[in-house]
């Protein structure tokens, strides 16, 4: 073990509410890293000898990035069907069955040669910390091989056996809630911290989706939920009632959906990657962030609605097309989506938190929003050791 100070950092954002704003900005900045976590953080001039000092030239710090929605499991894309979409077609659940076939179809070497891909792909560009779910096997089997094979690379994993109807029960949904809440659990709620569900017309409704998340929960799972992405519904109001880590989506929303997660616990993670590709309505994030709700950003990484890795794209969208300033979308790019895995050692540089860093070749965060598109993640570490 040894002790690292990163100097010379124009802007360091800590996500310490303590310092007197919700970034806990220090200017002329430095941090120290000893071993896996952040030791101490604080003005350049006066930081402490460490063993190794890395000189950040004048360039701004954050958190990595927290990215507590995606879905990296899976064979094939769907180049055709988002070419019909940008053609006039509209986008529904049913676009999933095709990700299943070819999902189905792939060996484990390359569901996992895809992840890995994806993860890859995600670090680069800043991303230390991925959730990533199941659902696109829809059969005992491939649903926990999809599973085992997340738990290898991230300790955030989601069971989603509840994404759609398995084409191969699609005349009995009723039997596939029984499969997904009973055997298809209990072979997969070992390799799983989460489970989710997909609560939405042409999925599942309110009821459906009370069962598969009382059922996760009785085995150890907490859950979280798809909820209110493509109409109004009763996801939200379910998932504040269960206490669910995050309602994921939240574009159609009732005031009383906006009352109950201002007075829960519950995140409202919002995916704009998804309404970039689908051309759908964007969530109203200033209307959650005014009501005093908790935001959390992330891609919604997958191959049918938004097959993007990329955090910074996802923050330029909500500051351009959501009503986020820079600054609220930078922090629910990070502490917000620690918020949403419920997790305090990561998406923050305070001491004791993880040693999860991205250095920005820029002298500002918000330079995420300010420049789209240009990749300007120069430096990633994660738990103390730089990868990037």
């Amino acid at each position: 073990m040894s002790s690292t100070v990163i100097t010379n950092i124009a802007t360091l954002v800590t996500n310490d509410p303590s310092l007197g704003s919700p970034l806990g900005l220090i200017r002329d900045a430095a941090v120290v890293v000893d071993g896996d976590r952040i030791a101490w953080t604080g003005a350049s001039s006066k930081a402490p000898a460490t063993d190794n000092r890395v000189d950040a030239g004048g360039r701004s710090v954050l958190p990595g990035f927290v990215d507590s929605h995606s879905h990296l499991v899976f064979a094939g894309d769907r180049t055709e069907e988002f070419n019909a979409r940008m053609s006039g077609r509209g986008y529904t659940a049913g676009g999933i069955r095709t990700t299943v076939a070819a999902t189905r179809a792939a060996s484990d070497e390359e569901l996992e040669a895809g992840l890995t891909r994806y993860l890859s792909e995600a670090l680069s560009q800043g991303t230390t910390t991925m959730e990533t779910k199941s659902g696109y096997g829809l059969t005992v089997a491939d649903e926990e091989r999809a599973l085992r094979l997340a738990a290898r690379h991230t300790d955030e994993v989601t069971y989603l056996g509840a994404h759609i109807v398995s084409p191969d029960l699609a005349d009995d949904p009723a039997a596939y809630v029984a499969l997904v809440t009973g055997e298809m659990l209990d072979a997969c709620a070992p390799h799983a911290r989460w489970i989710d569900v997909f609560c939405e017309k042409g999925a599942f409704d309110g009821d459906q989706a009370r069962a598969i998340l009382t059922a996760g929960r009785a085995k150890g799972l907490h859950p979280r939920i798809h909820a209110n992405q493509l109409s109004y519904g009763p996801g939200v109001q379910l998932a504040v009632e269960l206490d669910a880590a995050s309602a994921d989506h939240c574009t159609h929303l009732t005031d009383a959906d906006v009352d109950a997660l201002a007075g829960g616990a519950t995140v409202a993670t919002l995916l704009p990657g998804a309404e970039f590709s689908t051309r759908a309505t964007w969530p109203d994030a200033r209307r959650l962030l005014d009501a005093g709700v908790t935001v959390a950003l992330s891609t919604d990484c997958n191959p049918g609605s938004s097959f993007t890795s990329s955090v910074p794209f996802c923050i330029a969208l909500a500051v351009r097309d959501m009503g986020m300033t820079p600054d609220e979308a930078v922090w629910s790019a990070t502490a917000g989506g620690a918020a949403a895995l419920r997790r305090t050692d990561v998406g923050r540089v305070t001491p004791g938190a993880y040693a999860d860093l991205t250095l920005l070749d820029a002298p500002s965060h918000v330079h995420l929003a300010y420049r789209p598109g240009v990749p300007l993640v120069s430096g990633v570490w994660r738990r103390g050791v730089r990868l990037v």
